[in-house]
Formats: C-alpha cells, structure tokens, sequence
C-alpha cells in the first residue's frame, strides 16, 4: 500500500518562490482597482491620529536609492502605526519651485524666456516628474493618497505661502538689508545654507603689506619716540577680495610686536605683526629680524594703514583702520586679519559695528562673478581670472611678501559644484536675533526651546540641529529667480520703503494666486491694488527661498496651530505632526527651516519628533557615483529581484548611520526573504483544510507544546512591536527571522510534522496544533505586513480563501485595515516558558550527541535512535511529565526517562533501533509487523487510519 496518500500533507497555492518581479506589479494594480488606501481610512475612521508629515521630494530627475530608503521606512512607520491601532494617514508631496526646474527650462528653451512662459513651462515640467517619481514610489510598495498629493506649487498653497510671509512680516521678523549672503554666479542668486558643501581647492596664498601711513599714531601705541617706514602684513586665500579692502582686524588682547629687519623691503625696514607669529613667519619669508617694541591690539584701535595698490592705481589711495574682533586668531596667518565687508560675514559685522554705513560699502563683484567696468586694473574680469592680476600688480607695488598655492576647503554650489563666495547684496532676511514686536522671545531663543522639547531618532540629532540654530546667520529668505513664489511687495521707487499697506496687500494678492497661480501676479498691475499710489511704487521681484516654500507646508499643508490656515489636506492631517522624517542632511534643510517658520509663526515647532537615516553607500563604505559605476537604481533591484528585497534590506539595515548597499549585501537579504517566505508556505500549507470558523480548540484544551508556541510567538510579538513602536526595524526584522528559523524551523514546526501529517485528520492532537499555527500565522504575518507588504498581502489572501473564508475576516479588501493579531493568554505562561525552556536545552544536548553517533556511522537519522534519558531533581519531572510524547519533542523512535544519579545532571544513553522502520510514520517500532492485515506500519498509525485516532496528549 502507498501510505503517502493517507497523510494530511500541506497544500498551498501560496508558492515556495515568490516571483516577486513578475508578482508585485499585480499588487500595485490590485490596491489601486480595488481603492486600497480608501479602505484603510474608512477602517480607521474614529481611531486616534498619528501624523507623519512627508518632507517633499523636489520635483526633478528619476528617484534614487536614497528616494527608495526615505519612502520605504516612512510606509513601515504608518503601516505598523495603522495596525497598532492607529489612523495614520499618508499624504505624499513634492517641492516643486526652484532654481533646478528653471535650469532644466532654460536647459531646453534657452536663456531670456519671458517670465510668464518660464513658469508655464516649469510647471508642466514638474507635472512630469511627479508623474514618473509617483509610479516608482507606488511600485515599492508604498501606499498613501497619490491621486490627492500636496504639491508647494499648488494654487492654494502658493497663495498661503503668501499668508505666511504676511504673519512673519506682522510679527517683526523681517527685514531688508545689505548683508553677505552665499552667491552662486551659475545660480546668478543668493544660497540656502542647505545649498551649501564644501570640497577642497587650490587658491594662491598670500602675504599682503599694508603700508604705515600714521607713524604718529603707531610710534605713540608702542610707546617709542617715533616710527620709519613700514607695513602690516595679512595672509589670505582669497587675492580677489583685496581690491575691496576697508578695513583691517586685530585682536584686542593679542600682544603685537614692531619688527625690525636686517635687511629693508620696498615698504621699509619694519613689519608689524603677532608676537607669537613674528619667528614662523619671518622664517617662512627667508628674512631677518629683531622685535623692538610691543603692545596690546587695543592699542592699535582705528589706526589706519595704506591700501597696497595704492602705488599703481590712485583708485586704490584710500586707508584701512583697524577695528577690533575678538574672532582674530594667532595659529596661523599674522594674526592680523584683512577685511572687505562686501565679502564676508564678520568683516561685515565689524564694519557696521564700527560705523560704516552700507552706501559706504565697497561692492564691486557683480552676480556674474565678474568686476565692474569701472573698477581700477581689472573691471570686466571675472574675480577667479583676476587673482593671479592682483597678484602681480602687489609684486609691481612692491606689498607683496609671498605667495604659494595653498589647498583648502572652500564653499561650493550644491547644484553646480562651482565655487561660491560670500556677497553683500540687498536682500529680505529673517532676523534669527531681532525682538518680535510683541517683546516675546527672539526666534533663536523660541527655535532652541523647541529642539529642546522634539524626540530626536538617533538622539544624537538635537545636539546637531541645536548647534546649527545657535550659530546660523539671518535667514535669507529673497532668491532673485522666476520659479517660485514672489514677495509680493509693493517698494516706493524712490525710498525703498514698502508699501504701508503691504500685509493688506499681501492678502489681496494671495486672493488672486488662489485663483490663478504665482502668474497672477506677474499679470498684475500695480493701479488694481493701489490706485493713484501705483505712479510710486514698484513690484518686487524677488521670489522666497524655496526652503521657505516646504519650510511652510506645515502651514499651508496641515493647516497650522488651531487651523491657522485652511490648509490643503488639512481635513486628512493635522498640526503638529507626530514625526517628520528625513536624511541627516534635512537637519540644515527641511528640518531647519520648518522649524524657523513655525516659531516665527507659532511660538514652538511642528513636530513632535524627528526621525533621521543615514545615505546610503556601497559595500564598500563609499558614495554612489555614476562614474565610479556602483550605483543600485532601486527601478533595477525591482526589476530583477523585487520591491520587496529593497524593503527588507532597508528594515534589516541600522538606518541611523551609513546604509551599505552592493549586489552581496542584497544576495544576503534575498536569503533571509527566502527563509520567511519558506516558513509562510509551510503554515499556510499545514492550514489547508482548517476552517477557523468550526475547528478552533479553545486555549485550555490545546497540547501543552502548542501552548508554549503560542507563548513563545506572545513574548515574540511584543518585542517587535515594541521595536516598532521605537522606529527600530532592523532588530524586529532580526527578531521575526530568528522566530521563523529558530523557533519555528529549528523546534516547533520540527517536532509539529509528526502531529499534522501522522494524526487522524479532525483529531484533537492534529486541530490543537492547527489551531496554534493559525494563531502564528496571523500574528507572523501581520507582523511581517509593514515590511513584506506584497508577501503578507498574499498571503492574508490565502488565508481569507481558505482558513478565514467562513469568518468576518474573508471579507476585508486588505490586511491593513487589520490590526496586530490579539494571541490567546497562555496560563502559567512563564512557568510553561521555563519548562520548556529547560526540555529544549535538554534537546540541544541530546541533538549534539544524536549527531555524533550519526557521524559515526551508527544511525542514518535521528529517527533510527533510540535514547534512555537519566535525570534528577526538576528536569526529571519536566521530562517524566511528557510521558510517551517526550520521543516526538526529541525526534527520535523511543525516548525513555530514568531517575539519575543526583547532582549528575542529564545523561543519555542513544542505541541504535533493533525494529523496523514504519513505512508511514518512519519511527522504528517494535509492532511494526506484527498488525495483521497492516504488516508495513506500527500501531499508532492503525490507530489513525482504523480505530479513530492514537491517543496523544501533549505533543
């Protein structure tokens, strides 16, 4: 007889190879025909909130691997959220505005397009992107409101935007000014300090003398009689910024020495320069000489020295005084420092601090890059073709010491990766330090409370982001570009005063933008809103930051504190979010900024936590590059391995630093994909014929074994949701991978085989354990849902066709409106735990001497084995309390147990079997030939097929 066909073997349509390729196209399709993401809404209607509020992605280009990470980890946040009981909503966007998109535009059309057709085409361009970046996002898996997106070029949210600026602006933040900004000249605008990297280059390094031109003055501050011909000498990397020289820094504690040299240069016998400098650097100018008088820096105060070019070009006969600043160092240099307000921050500072009104403010680099025309020796150049020019005419001047190459870090366009360089140009900032006009706190002072009161995830984030607000400048928020939203300012042409109407305004112009879009107020004439006022002013032309564009959406996305605003989803989300996640890098970026615009607006931040990941890298710990040739597009792991690979190797990856990547490290991840998807099959197969509905056995009625299984997969349970609920996927994915190997694999489902296969089909020994499977399964795929969307998805299906299909749950759309699986209570769960515990000690043991005897050649299997097992004290009565059962949780043909010797601990003794082999349960038995009619199998298994079950009780 072929006894095969009377075992209860697994069955299942849910295939051992996933196919995912080919396979999860059709689960996209599926949630979008059946209205997935519409279904998991209206199943958590009336359930409390939780916010993540998407930080947008900029509209341009196909996503990227990192695109892939940021979604992926935000769809396991509210899909577990969701499932833990929540309504956690999920509102895609996009940042749509900005310099990338015009350059794109000018790119295709060409330069010098009219305003109005600039915009027409930007908008349709970014329209396209969306379009593409949206379907990549959908086949990773992600579900959220993609037909309903918010986008910051949307009618209604560039025209809050506008409402926004107008709050700040009553509220006394901003401001118009002269002021170093970063300057880009391919940008032709001002930058973000999130705009903003730095990489090294190679500029000449110079030592400047200034000559004396107050001896008097000098001669008194050394306290000598008098003082010959001389210099003060400066060292810089920047020779382009000389020709705009007003001042010079010394500080004012520092000791400054008088030098007098053996031998005289053109500008005399005498240097002056930092005590602590005058050795190193005489040395590395190969000359001579003796100190012969000191003093403090303060002493030096406002004395003034000749400009040197002023013997080339009468242009250049103007002095520098000293002003003092403390941020005037002595480890390089000549601890005297150059200044040109026009060109950098503190030079600026301690101009102005000294009196130098702006109009006096030498600013000669225009936004090209180039001088003016009328700028003495080189009007015309661009500043970088210059340098080596003011170089030579300081050698023909006779002030030049030295000039070497000197390689430094410097500042770059993040989208150009040109240099860029600090310019004072009239700008529109926020003022980080200026008192609001209700004398409340400043917005440093309110942006640091607020960091102060966020979660950070890694925690390491706060003292970042706190270290970024207390030393960031002004924000500046004007950008002089098409593409984006105008300040809608009206400025008097004469004064430069606005309008004294302009929040009003601002109002009436948002109107209109509501209607029809930031082109309304290019169409606009002035005479509408102003009347006879519009012969005086002008429209401004500035655009805001596009870091104010998304720094905003809290704003005009979620509606702001108490529904400030009627913002866009405002019904779907509300304010403060409960999490926004991003890169590290949105710490300067989307973080920042956010976090400005709502304490101008609201006093406190819009997050309650910031969830942060690293960016990703190869194997080999490096950035992806084109050029090196190892970038993973997430569109080609799709393709070739699956969606679901990417979600899992983002789950199992630590996301809070670097996150490495490489054809190896997805092979690994494949595997342990393989691993989870083998245990689903075995599960779902030993389920086949299970009707939840009638063969449930109540918790106090399953086998003592199923019991512990359900314990294990409770403790098992509350770790990854613990994990979860913590943001910490890559040990929940640790955790559900040991469950299904170990737990599972290793023991219970082992051990359970024998159960299910062997069994009369509705007995209670076969239905306590598919009553236990089924609350695995639940559980363990439930679990697995937030990270292995398209395989629990699949999966849930089977069981709605086959175990569930009698019950509620066969008629739910998808398994995100369910919630984490409720296990049944185990009783005495931790005296049950360390019982079993100790039995499977116990079996590692005896499995690690089963193998011995194998390697021997003793026995073929562990079924073949027959064990005496000596025991005293507890685990004599663990063991004993099995009875006969004792042999399937070791595997083996007879497992007996004897009272040992005590304090010997357990003993076995393994012989190999004398009986034959059962032809349908392979335990080797005595009986086995012995059954008339049945010679080839042993008792147990009559009783299953001929006498209404064997009788079994605990496994």
């Amino acid at each position: 007889m072929d006894y095969k066909n009377t075992l209860n073997l697994p069955e299942t349509p849910f295939p051992m190879r996933g196919n995912l390729p080919k396979r999860e196209p059709g689960w996209v399709r599926e949630w979008e025909e059946k209205n997935v993401y519409q279904a998991i809404r209206q199943a958590c209607a009336g359930r409390p909130t939780y916010i993540l509020h998407d930080g947008p992605p900029y509209a341009n280009g196909d996503i990227h691997i990192g695109h892939a990470v940021n979604k992926v980890l935000k769809d396991i946040i509210l899909k577990s959220r969701t499932m833990a009981g929540f309504d956690a909503p999920y509102v895609p966007g996009w940042d749509c505005h900005g310099m990338p998109i015009e350059i794109q535009i000018e790119k295709k059309y060409g330069k010098n397009l009219p305003v109005a057709e600039v915009q027409a085409k930007a908008r349709a361009y970014a329209l396209e992107q969306i379009d593409r970046q949206r379907a990549d996002f959908k086949r990773l898996g992600v579900l959220g409101d993609w037909e309903n997106p918010y986008l910051t070029m949307n009618y209604g949210n560039e025209a809050n935007e506008l409402r926004a600026l107008a709050r700040i602006m009553e509220k006394g933040y901003v401001f118009r000014g002269l002021k170093p900004v970063n300057w880009c000249f391919d940008c032709g605008s001002a930058l973000a300090e999130a705009e903003v990297e730095y990489a090294d280059r190679k500029d000449p390094a110079i030592d400047v003398a200034f000559p004396f031109a107050q001896k008097e003055k000098l001669a008194a501050a050394f306290g000598v009689d008098s003082v010959e011909d001389g210099a003060v000498v400066i060292w810089t990397t920047t020779p382009w910024t000389i020709p705009s020289n007003q001042a010079l820094n010394v500080h004012p504690e520092v000791v400054y020495a008088l030098v007098r040299l053996n031998e005289p240069l053109p500008t005399g016998p005498l240097l002056l320069l930092a005590k602590d400098r005058v050795q190193p650097c005489l040395e590395h100018w190969q000359l001579q000489g003796t100190v012969i008088a000191e003093c403090n820096g303060q002493a030096l105060d406002h004395i003034a020295f000749r400009h040197p070019l002023a013997a080339v070009d009468t242009g250049y006969d103007r002095l520098s005084p000293v002003y003092l600043g403390d941020y005037v160092t002595v480890d390089a240099g000549t601890g005297i420092v150059h200044s040109a307000p026009a060109y950098g921050v503190e030079d600026f500072q301690s101009c102005k601090a000294n009196g130098m009104p702006d109009t006096d403010i030498l600013s000669p680099v225009m936004g090209d890059g180039k001088y003016v025309p009328s700028l003495p020796l080189f009007g015309g150049k661009t500043i970088w073709e210059a340098n080596p020019d003011i170089v030579k005419a300081m050698q023909d001047a006779g002030t030049l010491l030295h000039v070497e190459n000197h390689s430094h870090s410097y500042m770059h366009c993040w989208r150009h990766k040109t240099p860029i360089i600090y310019r004072a140009t009239s700008q529109w900032f926020a003022g980080m330090d200026r008192q609001p006009n209700d004398g409340s706190a400043t917005l440093r002072e309110k942006a640091l409370a607020g960091i102060d009161a966020t979660g950070f995830y890694p925690a390491w984030g706060r003292a970042r982001l706190h270290a970024m607000i207390a030393n960031r400048p002004d924000w500046t928020l004007s950008r002089q570009r098409q593409w984006g939203v105008p300040m809608a300012f009206f400025v008097h042409k004469e004064t430069g005063e606005l309008h004294p109407r302009t929040i009003e305004l601002l109002e009436q112009v948002a109107q209109r933008v509501e209607k029809q879009g930031i082109e309304a107020w290019q169409a606009l004439d002035p005479a509408e809103l102003l009347g006879d006022d519009a012969v005086h002013y002008e429209k401004n032309r500035d655009t805001l930051d596009v870091w104010f564009d998304s720094g905003t959406t809290h704003f005009t996305v979620l509606g702001g504190k108490d529904n400030a605003t009627t913002g866009s989803h405002s019904d779907t989300l509300r304010w403060p979010a409960d999490l926004y996640l991003e890169g590290s890098d949105q710490h300067r970026g989307w973080f920042h900024s956010s976090l400005l615009t709502s304490s101008m607006l609201f006093g406190e931040p819009p997050y309650r936590n910031l969830l942060t990941h690293g960016f990703v890298v190869d194997g080999q710990g490096r950035k992806m590059s084109k050029s090196m040739g190892n970038v993973i597009a997430p569109q080609k792991v799709s393709d070739s391995l699956g969606a679901e690979i990417i979600r899992l190797w983002t789950a199992s990856t630590d996301y809070s630093g670097e996150l490495s990547i490489s054809d190896q490290i997805l092979k690994r991840v494949v595997e342990g994909y393989r691993r989870i998807r083998n245990t689903l099959t075995f599960l779902l197969g030993n389920l086949n014929d299970f009707d939840a509905a009638t063969d449930m056995v109540e918790p106090g009625k399953l086998f003592e074994v199923d019991q512990y299984a359900l314990a294990l997969t409770q403790d098992m349970q509350k770790e990854v949701t613990a994990y979860y609920d913590d943001f910490n996927f890559h040990p929940a994915m640790a955790r559900l991978q040991i469950f299904c190997s170990e737990d599972l694999g290793s023991f219970y489902l082992d051990t359970l085989k024998d159960r299910l296969y062997v069994t009369e089909r509705n007995s209670l020994a076969r239905r306590s354990a598919q009553t236990a499977l089924l609350h695995i399964t639940l559980s363990l795929t439930k679990l697995l849902a937030p990270v292995l969307s398209f395989t629990a998805e699949e999966a849930w299906q089977e069981l709605q066709k086959s175990t569930l299909k009698n019950t509620d749950s066969a008629n739910t759309v998808t398994i995100f409106t369910e919630v984490f699986h409720t296990l049944p209570e185990v009783a005495d769960h931790a005296a049950l735990s360390k019982k079993w515990q100790r039995i499977l000690q116990i079996r590692a043991e005896l499995n690690k001497q089963l193998e011995d005897v194998r390697s021997a050649g003793r026995i073929g299997s562990a079924l073949q084995a027959e064990v005496d097992i000596f025991a005293d004290g507890l685990d004599l009565e663990y063991l004993q309390s099995l009875n006969d059962d004792l042999r399937f949780v070791f595997i083996v043909s007879r497992a007996t147990v004897h009272a040992g010797v005590p304090g010997e601990g357990v003993n076995f003794t393994i012989t190999p079997s004398e009986h034959r082999k059962c032809e349908r349960c392979w335990h080797y038995r005595e009986e086995v030939g012995t059954i008339a009619g049945h010679p080839d199998i042993c008792s147990r298994c009559d009783d299953n097929l001929h006498h209404g079950g064997e009788d079994r009780h605990y496994a």
